[in-house]
């Protein structure tokens, strides 16, 4: 059985879906995870999109020592000499590098002749290659260019010593058959190939790239190009789960294999919603809530008899087994540390008390305590920036004949203010009240609301991103009553646009604190 690898953009393709960006320190907990998921290539950013970008990539590169780290850049000098820039200590170091080849992209996006293409694909290879040993190059657009100049591409680039070359589906035009005889023929007529691995990288704007990979798989690629939940560009990327799963699961009619940790999709998955405020839609394959759950009396009864009926996979095996160690509000401090170590979090002795302490006050609420809850509380207490404004009091009024009126006691730089607003509806009112105090000019352009599990005492997770003059930041809270759970988004959302304003060119590492 051949062995796929798998190369995850999550933290730079992934990041391009509108309104995923992240921090240096919530990219780096994704990095983490994405190891322990038994990812073989990190690909960790853009590093000359910029400068915290760059020390994004570097803070990974130094963290990571099992996957490759591999950094991006367009086929010029200045990108490529950022990218190594960034990954250099790096214990696997990748420079990816990039050019248009289809016509529709060199007349009107590059104003560039085949030729001048050729020559600067073959010169970025040349010059990455002078940095480092392992460098990938990609024909962006590929599946729409001509086959003939790919393959000429393809071999300049293995003859300059790209160890990986990839083949991407940019826009999501192809269709199975379609690309899988693409890949047939690079693999045919590309003089050197056998001195590359052929990738491949495909989107979602069909909704086939999962299919469209698999067929380039079948076709001979062994890179396969993937994100957590599907996010990327557009409509996204192929998802990591689907591809690994069907591997997994349908080993015996694709007969290829990859090294990841199926134990640990689940995981991902979530933390890459919860650092993303991106909720995976219920429906969607292997990580979507339903994807194990069965409503239909007829599908019920055969699971009962046997999971087999209606379950091509087990649950567990994607990392959603029971938990064996229920944590209640008599849980100690030893069982908490172990939950968390489980989780895959080591805190400081101070992180693990202000956690724990935080972690009491939801189980006075919550009979039961899930995974979910406690990474939310790591989020909000771990991943986040110095508070400026602190929610210390809501009271919200609502009603079939009340007008809705939030009355609001906030910290701000420590010193204590209040206000009272109404509004449409209870999370309106709260909302005006804390602009009205905070005098905040940002625009709200997205407002989320996700059960984090079921039952009515589930804590309910806000999600809100706030927009001013450019900036972008995302607030994200999380209790089980849904008021609160949304003033304490709001304010986590201004505390960070705050941040942004009053420090633009911090380091990464001084943004993670």
């Amino acid at each position: 059985m051949d062995q796929v690898i798998i190369f995850d953009t999550t933290l730079r393709d992934g990041e391009q879906s509108p309104g995923a960006s992240m921090n240096a320190a919530e990219k780096l907990r994704l990095a983490v995870q994405l190891e322990r998921l038994g990812v073989d290539v990190i690909e960790a950013g853009f590093p000359a999109a910029s400068p915290g970008d760059l020390e994004a990539v570097r803070l990974i590169a130094g963290k990571i020592r099992n996957a490759q780290v591999a950094a991006l850049a367009r086929a010029s000098k200045d990108d490529i000499d950022k990218a190594w820039a960034a990954i250099r200590d790096a214990a696997h170091p990748r420079i990816h590098t990039f050019i248009a080849t289809s016509d529709i992209h060199l007349e009107h996006k590059l104003k560039m002749t085949r030729p001048q293409v050729l020559d600067a694909a073959a010169g970025a290879v040349r010059y990455a290659k002078t940095l480092a040993e392992n460098v990938e190059f990609s024909a962006e657009d590929g599946s729409r260019s001509d086959p003939d100049f790919l393959c000429r591409v393809f071999q300049a680039a293995i003859e300059e010593g790209a160890t990986t070359v990839n083949l991407p589906d940019t826009v999501g035009y192809a269709v199975p058959e379609e690309f899988g005889n693409l890949v047939s023929y690079v693999l045919k007529h590309t003089p050197g190939i056998h001195k590359a691995i052929l990738s491949i990288h495909c989107h979602n704007d069909l909704g086939l790239a999962t299919a469209n990979s698999l067929a380039g798989l079948k076709a001979g690629a062994r890179q396969v190009e993937v994100t957590i939940n599907g996010i990327g560009e557009r409509a996204g990327n192929t998802s990591l789960e689907e591809v690994v799963m069907t591997l997994y699961t349908r080993r015996d009619r694709v007969g290829l294999s990859s090294r990841i940790n199926t134990k640990e999709i689940h995981p991902a998955s979530r933390l890459v919603s919860m650092i993303t405020g991106i909720m995976v839609q219920p429906n969607k394959a292997v990580v979507g809530a339903n994807a194990f759950a069965h409503e239909a009396g007829i599908h019920q009864d055969g699971v009962l008899k046997n999971r087999m009926t209606y379950e091509i996979m087990e649950p567990e095996t994607v990392g959603l087994a029971k938990n064996s160690l229920v944590l209640g509000k008599h849980s100690g401090r030893h069982a908490f540390k172990n939950k968390l170590g489980e989780l895959g979090y080591e805190l400081s002795d101070k992180d693990l008390n202000r956690v724990f302490e935080r972690f009491k006050e939801l189980a006075d609420k919550k009979k039961e305590i899930l995974d979910e809850d406690i990474e939310v509380l790591i989020a909000e207490e771990i991943l986040r920036v110095p508070d400026h404004y602190e929610l210390d009091y809501l009271n919200v009024v609502s009603g079939t004949v009340a007008v809705p009126t939030a009355t609001v006691k906030l910290r701000i730089d420590g010193v204590e203010a209040q206000g009272a607003g109404f509004g449409v509806g209870p999370i309106d009112a709260t909302f005006n009240t804390i602009a009205k105090m905070t005098h905040t000019r940002s625009k709200l352009v997205r407002f989320s609301i996700n059960a984090i599990s079921g039952g009515t005492d589930a804590q309910g997770e806000v999600t809100v991103r706030l927009q001013e003059n450019g900036l972008v930041a995302l607030g994200k809270g999380a209790d089980p009553d849904i008021f609160i759970a949304s003033a304490k988004a709001y304010v986590n959302g201004l505390n960070r646009l705050e941040y942004l304003k009053k420090n633009p060119s911090l380091s990464a590492e001084e943004r993670a604190l």
